[in-house]
């Protein structure tokens, strides 16, 4: 372990952040703002560059950088009596709950269940064991286990998804048509590291959901799930590779479908342990109800809290705040209210080739409800085929917000056709 100590102090109780990156950077900054000192724990020596842009040092009034041995961190925790642990980004999961069940017992996440709240397969077997609908799927490191489960459920020749079980951003998921080459596409990514640089040890089998994806944000305290919004993602097929997102609108509370997912949501969330902190909660609404497609023990990534906060007033980072400072301003209610009809439109390159012509999305400036430019393009720059979630926001998105819901889908319109008018030369 070492500690760098970047910042001065103030009031006891510091606000203990686990790999403060991607959304979870903006723990430190609102605790600082409640005059709460914050701690990072980073939970490998050095930043991973896919990190790098979100890591903020200066925020910090103590960092500890964890390297394998745990007991010397918690014993320095311990000295700064943290008023909370909590992961800002997905490899800081299992370390921030062993921290926060050493430290803060009593509002620590079911220790026995850290597993479902960061590997996919341990998480949807807690979920099934809970009683609530889940996909057919199977983790193992082991074809011809995985041979005989696809037989077994009735998927044979039937379109199959392939995923690493500790992997996240879409990284590694591929769609299978008719099953095709599913042990080709198993082989391949077993024993090979995963965009965070772990070890694909097992790989996850599943059946292909139809229908329509949502994503519910919670916030948990003392076992009280929170819903901070309901998001529905629109994702379009790029050539051969799946699920590439195009848009997230938020919903209205009111909207029918909101309460049954809540539910389940809540569910889910007994069912992983979870008791305290941020959720980011994906849910496949098919023809027979939701159905779990993954959770993430941390708050919804790529910068979403702020963009939260302007379309409801709220958002996860702010709830964990309140629950901390307690008192009369620590009110957190059940669900959530909509102010602005809000759409993030997410750029998709559909060929591979040089962008020539980059301006094209200077127009962008004159939309009437954009809220936020995050394009990256420029001339010069080399895409490939956007196929994960990483390369979408490599290109950049736009968030659109307006009172009037039909200037948002104009709007949307108007970015879709930047992106038509965009040309690249051939690689």
């Amino acid at each position: 372990m070492t500690t760098d100590h970047p910042g001065a102090g103030g009031a006891p109780g510091p606000a203990v952040i686990v790999d403060p990156y991607s959304s979870g950077m903006y723990f430190a900054p609102a605790f600082r703002e409640a005059g709460v000192r914050t701690v990072a724990v980073l939970s490998r020596p050095e930043v991973m560059p896919v990190y790098a842009p979100s890591w903020h040092p200066e925020d910090f009034d103590e960092i500890i950088r964890y390297d394998g041995a745990w007991e010397p961190v918690v014993a320095r925790l311990r000295e700064l009596a943290p008023s909370c642990v909590v992961a800002g980004a997905d490899p800081g999961v299992e370390l921030a709950d062993l921290l926060a069940a050493r430290l803060l017992p009593a509002t620590a996440n079911v220790p026995g269940l850290t597993a479902a709240r960061r590997d996919k397969g341990a998480m949807a077997a807690a979920v099934a064991a809970a009683g609530l609908p889940t996909l057919a799927q199977i983790c193992t490191a082991d074809p011809e286990e995985a041979r005989a489960w696809i037989a077994r459920a009735g998927l044979t020749g039937r379109d199959l998804v392939i995923k690493p079980p500790r992997s996240a951003s879409t990284d590694g998921v591929e769609r299978l048509p008719r099953g095709e080459g599913w042990r080709e596409a198993f082989e391949k990514q077993l024993g090979s590291p995963n965009q965070w640089d772990v070890i694909n040890d097992r790989m996850l089998l599943m059946e292909y959901a139809t229908g329509t994806e949502y994503v519910v944000d919670t916030f948990s305290h003392h076992g009280r799930h929170t819903v901070a919004d309901v998001t529905r993602y629109s994702k379009v097929d790029n050539g051969p590779h799946m699920a590439v997102y195009s848009t997230m609108e938020w919903l209205p509370p009111g909207d029918p479908v909101v309460a049954e997912l809540t539910d389940y949501t809540r569910g889910v969330l007994d069912a992983v342990g979870m008791r305290f902190g941020a959720a980011h909660v994906e849910i496949m609404w098919t023809a027979d109800g939701p159905r779990l497609i993954e959770l993430n023990a941390r708050p919804h990534g790529g910068g979403h809290p702020p963009f939260n906060r302007h379309a409801t007033g709220d958002s996860q980072i702010d709830r964990t705040v309140r629950s901390v400072l307690g008192g009369p301003g620590a009110q957190i209610p059940d669900g959530f209210d909509l102010h602005r009809h809000t759409r993030v439109v997410f750029l998709i390159s559909r060929a591979a080739g040089t962008v020539t012509n980059a301006e094209v999305f200077d127009a962008v400036q004159d939309l009437p409800s954009l809220h936020h430019s995050a394009v990256h393009l420029r001339n010069g720059q080399r895409l490939g085929v956007t196929q994960d979630l990483l390369q979408t926001l490599s290109l950049g998105f736009v968030v659109l917000a307006h009172e009037d819901p039909e200037q948002v889908e104009a709007d949307c319109r108007a970015v879709r056709h930047m992106e038509e008018r965009l040309r690249l030369d051939p690689v």
